[in-house]
């Protein structure tokens, strides 16, 4: 699933084509993807004005000029894809005229200079939902959430206090989206290497020393994955096309059995399986 770097991607891909612009024609192609659409949705669409794109944890928010906004949400292989006009080009883009949609093509938003934007996702895991713009805060799904990891609320002083005294591992409580929004399995395997800190230690065991680390490396390992595309496993790309290539920066995720890149460590990355996920980590120089 894309994790807070794709998503954030994404969104910027989107903004040149999208923020300001009218949605001409909406297109819905099927009744629902992990969820219904909601009521009316191509209606309330066409003829809307994006006046802001933006992302939230693992959403990317459009607002509208009816003071509503798309809430979308990629699930484990959607993408948003981008074509130019027909018979001219979009520097970046993935496509350079207007297919006809395929199968898994299931939002189509037509945009007033002539650019379309897919919402493609062959395993249909992926949302979308419309809800008025100042009750975006209270949805289900952005209620729970916690601070950005880039926000002043996102602090080792904040950490430490949502860490103490749980006796979760630190991956586990670094993947609760109410304690910080957007992290998933990837990033946090990096940053716990970045740290130091094994994957399988009790949150309540780190010092305050290490929580101050673990949130600045949070934050390096996250601006470090956006300034390179993303990581591209499996079905992500990003919204011009291209793959993203953090991956070939991977320290421990997808290493198994291979030398650990902290200088001088010479241990070998190991994946154990924490509440079904794997967790990649060297023994040797996490503790």
């Amino acid at each position: 699933m894309p994790e807070l770097p794709e998503v954030e991607t994404v969104r910027r891909g989107l903004v040149p084509v999208m923020e300001g612009r009218v949605i001409t024609r909406a297109d819905v192609r099927r009744p629902d993807l992990r969820w219904p659409f909601p009521d009316g949705m191509a209606e309330r669409l066409t003829g809307a004005r994006v006046t802001r794109l933006r992302r939230r944890a693992k959403y990317i928010l459009a607002e509208l000029d009816r003071a509503e906004t798309l809430i979308v949400h990629l699930g484990m292989s959607g993408r948003m894809l981008i074509a130019g006009p027909s018979g001219t080009s979009v520097p970046g883009a993935f496509h350079h005229h207007h297919p006809a949609p395929e199968k898994h093509d299931h939002v189509v938003f037509d945009i007033e200079d002539g650019t379309r934007v897919t919402f493609n996702d062959a395993r249909r895991f992926g949302a979308m939902d419309l809800v008025a713009t100042d009750a975006v805060e209270a949805h289900k799904l952005i209620a729970v959430l916690g601070p950005e990891p880039f926000d002043n609320a996102f602090s080792a002083a904040y950490l430490a206090e949502k860490l103490e005294g749980r006796w979760t591992p630190i991956k586990s409580a670094l993947l609760d989206q109410r304690i910080v929004a957007g992290l998933g399995n990837i990033y946090v395997c990096e940053a716990l290497w970045r740290s130091g800190i094994s994957p399988l230690r009790l949150a309540r065991d780190l010092t305050k020393r290490q929580i101050s680390d673990l949130a600045g490396h949070i934050r390096e390992t996250l601006e470090d994955a956006i300034a390179a595309g993303g990581s591209s496993l499996r079905d992500y790309r990003q919204a011009d096309g291209e793959l993203g290539y953090f991956q070939h920066s991977f320290a421990v995720y997808g290493r198994e059995g291979e030398a650990c890149r902290t200088p001088g460590c010479g241990g070998t990355v190991v994946r154990d399986v924490q509440s079904g996920r794997s967790s990649l980590h060297c023994p040797a120089c996490q503790r």
